[in-house]
Protein backbone atom coordinates (compact mmCIF):
# COMPACT_ATOMS: atom_id res chain seq x y z
CA UNK A 1 0.00 0.00 0.00
CA UNK A 2 1.14 3.53 -0.95
CA UNK A 3 2.12 5.96 1.75
CA UNK A 4 2.37 9.58 2.08
CA UNK A 5 4.50 11.07 4.79
CA UNK A 6 2.41 13.62 7.10
CA UNK A 7 4.74 15.32 9.10
CA UNK A 8 4.03 16.55 12.99
CA UNK A 9 5.27 17.78 15.75
CA UNK A 10 4.58 17.08 19.26
CA UNK A 11 3.55 19.89 21.31
CA UNK A 12 3.92 18.51 24.66
CA UNK A 13 6.62 15.69 25.28
CA UNK A 14 3.46 13.70 26.60
CA UNK A 15 1.28 13.35 22.95
CA UNK A 16 0.99 10.08 21.36
CA UNK A 17 1.64 9.43 17.87
CA UNK A 18 -1.22 8.78 15.47
CA UNK A 19 -1.20 5.39 15.19
CA UNK A 20 -3.14 2.99 12.82
CA UNK A 21 -4.63 0.01 14.45
CA UNK A 22 -4.35 -2.37 11.82
CA UNK A 23 -2.26 -2.41 8.36
CA UNK A 24 -5.69 -1.83 6.71
CA UNK A 25 -6.84 0.99 8.48
CA UNK A 26 -8.27 4.30 6.97
CA UNK A 27 -7.80 6.52 10.16
CA UNK A 28 -5.08 6.73 12.69
CA UNK A 29 -5.79 6.76 16.08
CA UNK A 30 -5.55 10.30 17.91
CA UNK A 31 -5.27 10.06 21.44
CA UNK A 32 -6.31 12.52 24.72
CA UNK A 33 -3.89 14.40 25.90
CA UNK A 34 -5.28 15.04 29.40
CA UNK A 35 -3.88 15.26 33.05
CA UNK A 36 -6.72 13.62 34.24
CA UNK A 37 -10.24 12.21 33.56
CA UNK A 38 -12.71 14.41 32.60
CA UNK A 39 -16.51 14.14 32.70
CA UNK A 40 -18.55 15.13 29.16
CA UNK A 41 -22.09 15.61 30.68
CA UNK A 42 -24.69 15.17 28.03
CA UNK A 43 -25.47 17.94 25.12
CA UNK A 44 -22.42 18.63 26.29
CA UNK A 45 -18.80 19.41 23.87
CA UNK A 46 -15.42 18.96 25.22
CA UNK A 47 -12.09 20.60 23.39
CA UNK A 48 -9.98 17.54 23.71
CA UNK A 49 -5.86 18.27 23.56
CA UNK A 50 -4.01 15.94 20.78
CA UNK A 51 -1.07 17.80 21.63
CA UNK A 52 0.04 17.51 18.27
CA UNK A 53 0.06 20.08 15.12
CA UNK A 54 0.81 18.22 11.05
CA UNK A 55 1.86 19.55 8.24
CA UNK A 56 -0.65 17.98 5.54
CA UNK A 57 1.01 17.67 2.05
CA UNK A 58 -0.91 20.38 -0.47
CA UNK A 59 -3.45 18.94 -2.17
CA UNK A 60 -4.48 16.39 0.74
CA UNK A 61 -6.77 17.42 4.08
CA UNK A 62 -6.85 15.43 7.42
CA UNK A 63 -10.39 14.49 8.37
CA UNK A 64 -10.62 13.89 12.01
CA UNK A 65 -13.66 11.78 11.95
CA UNK A 66 -15.46 9.22 15.29
CA UNK A 67 -13.93 6.05 16.37
CA UNK A 68 -16.75 3.45 15.76
CA UNK A 69 -16.87 2.11 19.41
CA UNK A 70 -17.02 5.44 21.35
CA UNK A 71 -19.80 6.68 18.92
CA UNK A 72 -21.67 3.67 18.66
CA UNK A 73 -21.42 2.46 22.21
CA UNK A 74 -20.77 5.50 24.43
CA UNK A 75 -22.59 8.41 22.15
CA UNK A 76 -19.23 10.32 21.58
CA UNK A 77 -18.59 11.56 18.24
CA UNK A 78 -16.71 15.17 17.29
CA UNK A 79 -19.57 17.82 16.83
CA UNK A 80 -18.40 18.82 13.55
CA UNK A 81 -19.50 15.54 12.61
CA UNK A 82 -16.07 15.80 10.54
CA UNK A 83 -13.65 17.70 11.43
CA UNK A 84 -11.16 19.34 8.75
CA UNK A 85 -7.35 20.06 8.85
CA UNK A 86 -6.85 22.35 5.90
CA UNK A 87 -3.00 21.78 4.77
CA UNK A 88 -1.64 25.43 5.90
CA UNK A 89 -2.83 24.75 9.50
CA UNK A 90 -0.40 24.80 11.91
CA UNK A 91 -1.58 24.56 15.13
CA UNK A 92 -2.75 21.80 17.50
CA UNK A 93 -5.48 19.43 16.33
CA UNK A 94 -8.08 19.54 18.99
CA UNK A 95 -11.52 17.52 19.03
CA UNK A 96 -14.91 18.70 19.34
CA UNK A 97 -15.59 15.58 21.46
CA UNK A 98 -19.74 15.97 21.99
CA UNK A 99 -21.66 13.77 24.64
CA UNK A 100 -24.70 12.65 22.30
CA UNK A 101 -25.91 10.08 24.96
CA UNK A 102 -28.16 10.64 28.16
CA UNK A 103 -25.07 9.58 30.41
CA UNK A 104 -21.95 11.46 31.63
CA UNK A 105 -19.31 9.69 29.70
CA UNK A 106 -15.68 10.00 31.20
CA UNK A 107 -12.81 10.42 28.54
CA UNK A 108 -9.19 8.97 30.38
CA UNK A 109 -6.09 10.35 29.60
CA UNK A 110 -4.28 8.66 26.27
CA UNK A 111 -7.85 7.31 25.13
CA UNK A 112 -8.34 6.98 21.76
CA UNK A 113 -10.95 9.89 20.88
CA UNK A 114 -11.27 10.42 16.83
CA UNK A 115 -9.46 9.31 14.08
CA UNK A 116 -7.61 11.15 11.65
CA UNK A 117 -7.73 10.10 7.75
CA UNK A 118 -5.46 11.81 4.93
CA UNK A 119 -7.24 11.99 2.07
CA UNK A 120 -7.31 13.97 -1.47
CA UNK A 121 -9.43 16.85 -2.38
CA UNK A 122 -10.22 18.76 -5.69
CA UNK A 123 -10.38 22.64 -5.22
CA UNK A 124 -13.09 24.38 -7.28
CA UNK A 125 -13.22 27.61 -9.09
CA UNK A 126 -17.27 28.88 -8.83
CA UNK A 127 -18.37 30.26 -11.67
CA UNK A 128 -21.98 32.34 -11.46
CA UNK A 129 -24.47 31.59 -14.63
CA UNK A 130 -27.68 32.74 -15.22
CA UNK A 131 -29.23 28.72 -15.46
CA UNK A 132 -27.91 25.26 -14.81
CA UNK A 133 -28.70 22.21 -17.16
CA UNK A 134 -31.96 20.54 -16.74
CA UNK A 135 -32.17 17.11 -15.38
CA UNK A 136 -34.62 14.23 -14.55
CA UNK A 137 -34.52 15.05 -10.29
CA UNK A 138 -34.36 18.32 -10.79
CA UNK A 139 -34.58 20.35 -8.01
CA UNK A 140 -36.11 17.32 -5.99
CA UNK A 141 -34.28 17.62 -2.75
CA UNK A 142 -34.57 15.38 1.12
CA UNK A 143 -36.30 12.41 0.19
CA UNK A 144 -37.73 13.18 -3.28
CA UNK A 145 -36.04 9.66 -4.84
CA UNK A 146 -38.52 7.65 -2.41
CA UNK A 147 -37.63 5.48 0.26
CA UNK A 148 -37.06 2.19 -1.74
Amino acid sequence: MEKTVVKFTKLDKSASVPVYGTPFAAGADLRALLDANIKIEPGETYFVHTGIATEIPKGLVGLIYARSGLACKRGLAPANCVGVIDSDYRGEIMVALHNYSNNTQEIEPNERVAQLVIAPYISADFVEVESLDDTDRGSGGFGSTGRK
